[in-house]
């Protein structure tokens, strides 16, 4: 496997543009097309909140009955949430538009939103930026980022990835894109991932795929605890590479699965490190867990700690909120028996050693926990399996990015 230079339009037959349609925003892209130059299998994933924005039931229904897939339109600065049949209705209004100006079917058309959720999305803008899009599209590099930056709301930084790898003696490219800052804790954040791949493999088989890759990767993320109404994450395969289709599990899925796993782990930790009013990066692992759902539980309850993530924002060694969050996880395990380590690019300090702090350097581990990821493993000596989650430090901007989002 191979990293590459690219995003979205990094596989074969892919293409990608961005406008400015005027949706909320002003003097910047809102709005961003991906375009198969052919038919694709697509498999896709939703957010579990009971309260689904009107594109999530849209593509839901697209990637379950839909014979295939060719478009995506997405809109940045309106959710498209709570908003009815009326935001429904638009959906399809999107759906039309762009089937008119591709010339593909409606059916073969996902949307996507993402931004403030109540407000209806101004649809003869929406189309507008349709049009502008379908001239635009192309295949180059370039236009898969200005894509990525397009979907952008409270992002600082657009998020892309590529890689290439072989199968079958072809060379298959995945690439993907995605937003997401606040409102993160998805289950399957406000986030929308879209990956691309030209490899041939069936419909369900890239759905499996999928379902297994997000509880490693999107699933291990939370900013903030909250779960989007619009979280959706899309995978297109278009099958140009002209690798043996993949129709089971076997050697080429595994290499696929894990290249596709490469892809969603970089754009997760991504979507992580740019939480709202970030510094840093916060990785939780644990390992030593007795099984993969407890080590899981164990993780999700340290990186979404309030108290945690303000420690980790002051640089401040206060590990009995780590031990306490773990505590309250639901998971049973022997808190006398856990380890406790510090690690970043600074270097690497154990902190507590069978539940009971050691001698360590306070000057040390504030160095540690200055840099802009910091790790902490927790060892609860129970069995072989582990977990990995991503979050970030909860810092005064998160409350004001937050306070004033609507105006």
């Amino acid at each position: 496997m191979k990293e590459i230079t690219g995003g979205i339009t990094a596989a074969k037959g892919f293409q990608a543009a961005s406008a400015a349609a005027g949706i909320k925003y002003q003097n910047r892209t809102d709005m961003a097309m991906i375009y198969s130059e052919v038919p694709c299998n697509a498999a896709g994933t939703f957010t579990t909140n009971i309260v689904k924005a009107a594109p999530v039931k849209w593509d839901m229904e697209i990637v379950k009955n839909a014979p295939y897939a060719q478009a995506v339109i997405v809109n940045s600065g309106i959710a498209n949430a709570c908003t009815g049949e009326e935001g429904y209705g638009y959906c399809r209004e999107t759906a039309k538009e762009a089937a008119k100006v591709l010339g593909i079917p409606e059916h073969a058309v996902l949307v996507g939103s993402t931004g403030v959720i109540g407000m209806q999305i101004p649809i003869d803008r929406i189309c507008a930026g349709i049009s502008m899009l379908a001239e635009k599209k192309s295949g180059t590099l370039e236009s898969g980022t200005e894509a990525a930056k397009a979907i952008m709301t409270t992002d600082t930084v657009k998020k892309e990835v590529a890689v290439q790898i072989e199968l079958g003696g072809k060379t298959v490219t995945i690439g993907g894109m995605c937003k997401g800052s606040g409102m993160i804790h998805p289950n399957m954040c406000t986030m929308l991932g879209y990956v691309t791949t030209d490899a041939a493999i069936s419909k369900e088989m890239l759905q499996k795929a999928l379902s297994t890759d997000v509880c490693d990767t999107y699933n291990m993320v939370s900013v903030d605890g909250d779960t989007s109404t619009n979280d959706t994450v899309l995978l297109l395969a278009n099958g140009l590479a002209g690798n043996p289709e993949i129709t089971e599990d076997g050697e080429d899925y595994q290499t696929f699965l894990a290249a596709l796993n490469f892809v969603n782990t970089t754009l997760a930790r991504k979507i992580a490190g740019d939480g709202e009013g970030a510094t840093a990066l916060f990785t939780v692992k644990v390992i030593g867990a007795e099984s993969k759902e407890q080590a899981v539980t164990l993780s999700k309850s340290v990186v979404t700690s309030s108290l945690t993530k303000a420690a980790i924002y002051g640089h401040d060694a206060n590990w009995g909120r780590i031990l306490c969050a773990m505590g309250y996880s639901g998971a049973q395990f022997d808190p006398e028996k856990v380890d406790l380590t510090f690690e970043s690019a600074a270097g690497s300090q154990k902190i507590i050693e069978n539940g009971v702090a050691v001698d360590y350097s306070e000057e040390v581990a504030t160095k540690i926990l200055s840099e802009e990821e910091v790790i902490v493993i927790a060892d609860v000596k129970m069995g072989n399996a582990s977990a990995t989650a991503w979050g970030c430090d909860l810092t005064y901007d998160y409350v004001k990015i937050n306070a004033d989002y609507r105006s």
